[in-house]
């Protein structure tokens, strides 16, 4: 099927598609580490590159290559590098734009191990980073240097839900000739495409929205431009960091019910949001879909939809967090998000805990934040659980 033309939903169960035509197989896993030639010319084409089939399953794989293939539709990009994590993806972007003596700008409220690992690791390469507020878009200004060569930006933040303009990013990184690379993990491509507003690349940890049920771990680079895409693929090729076939296939078959998991699952957050922004024990709410978020505007122009994280704060910091934390029956305390599972956990103990207290505050991530990742059980449990562990406060 082509589905260029296609809409969302029809996409994310038939892009990408290559059915097994021998067999007619919906859905074959080519659970294989090397594939065979005809003869000892074919072998020779494949890795000259004069034939497209497969040679060995960490340089491409028919199940990746489907995953790969659907999500860079999904994103109208050239083409995707599905790797065997989040990280791993964060990681080849890292190694395939920086060099020693390159710099590169960041969100202070960007994912913490992707800011952990480029603080503590690639220093040792000569590379370097600031990280300011990116809803700032003077603040980006500012941190630009003349050997900066990233712009690395995550719109909606992790886990402050700060929403940073796209447009102005995109400005930015061509007046000063940068990559302008945008973590799409919190949105999916369901609820936005910054390729589309002009980004370079792309990237995702598919254990969240894009899988969808907490079962595997695994990340996608999207580039723009078949440079690019050329380069990234030849850093993941030779570290290592590729998908496994059978990951790939639970991945490929999440994703074909990522619209209907993300209507639920925001619909759901917008009636929990609004219970928490009227509870009294609640010092504050940041959601994308209330008009009290400080960039709700510029939110409906650049999302389709105001998705399921939520971060907030209860009355009495930290030790009135950990008592709801310590009591919610339905929502699991766990780090992750973007499952079927309504969870809930504190960044400042938790993901971002490896940052300094300084760095933590400079990001907005306060000692009481709590971050609800928003699932799709029935609205009326999720708020039934919130509020019998509020009421132990």
């Amino acid at each position: 099927m082509n589905t260029k033309n296609a809409g969302f939903n029809s996409k994310l169960i038939h892009s990408g598609a290559m059915h097994d035509e021998k067999l007619s197989a919906v859905s074959p896993i080519y659970q294989t580490s090397t594939f065979s030639f005809k003869n000892a010319d074919h072998g020779a084409a494949c890795f000259a590159g004069e034939d497209d089939g497969y040679i060995y399953t960490r340089i491409a794989n028919p199940n990746v290559r489907e995953l790969e293939n659907a999500v860079a539709e999904l994103e109208n990009g050239f083409d995707g590098i599905a790797t065997s994590s989040g990280m791993a993806a964060v990681n080849i972007v890292y190694l395939g734009l920086l060099g020693a003596g390159d710099h590169m700008v960041s969100h202070n409220a960007v994912y913490g191990p992707s800011r952990g690992v480029m603080e503590t690791l690639y220093p040792k390469f000569k590379v370097e980073s600031t990280y300011v507020d990116a809803t700032n878009a003077q603040e980006v200004r500012d941190a630009i240097q003349p050997n900066t060569k990233v712009l690395y930006i995550e719109t909606p933040a992790n886990p402050t839900i700060g929403i940073t303009d796209l447009k102005e990013m995109v400005a930015i990184a061509k007046e000063h000739n940068l990559k302008l690379v945008v973590d799409n993990t919190f949105c999916s491509p369901y609820l936005q495409k910054p390729l589309d507003f002009g980004a370079d690349i792309v990237l995702h940890s598919m254990t969240k929205f894009i899988n969808g049920h907490a079962d595997i771990v695994a990340g996608i680079v999207i580039t723009k431009t078949e440079e690019d895409y050329k380069n990234i693929r030849n850093v993941m090729v030779n570290v290592g960091c590729n998908m496994d076939p059978h990951q790939a296939w639970l991945t490929r078959r999440g994703l074909k019910t990522l619209g209907i998991r993300i209507d639920r699952a925001q619909e759901s957050a917008q009636k929990v949001a609004e219970y928490l922004e009227a509870h009294d024990k609640i010092e504050w709410v940041k959601y994308p879909g209330l008009k009290s978020h400080p960039q709700y505007e510029l939110g409906k122009a650049q999302m389709n939809g105001p998705g399921s994280m939520i971060s907030f704060e209860v009355k009495g910091g930290v030790k009135s967090g950990k008592v709801v934390m310590d009591n919610v029956h339905l929502a699991l305390l766990a780090v992750s998000l973007g499952g079927v599972e309504t969870l809930i956990q504190h960044p400042a103990s938790m993901t971002h805990s490896k940052l300094s207290d300084e760095k933590q505050l400079s990001g907005g991530i306060t000692k009481g934040l709590v971050r609800l990742a928003v699932g799709i059980e029935d609205v009326e449990d999720i708020i039934a659980d919130l509020d019998q562990a509020l009421a132990m406060i």
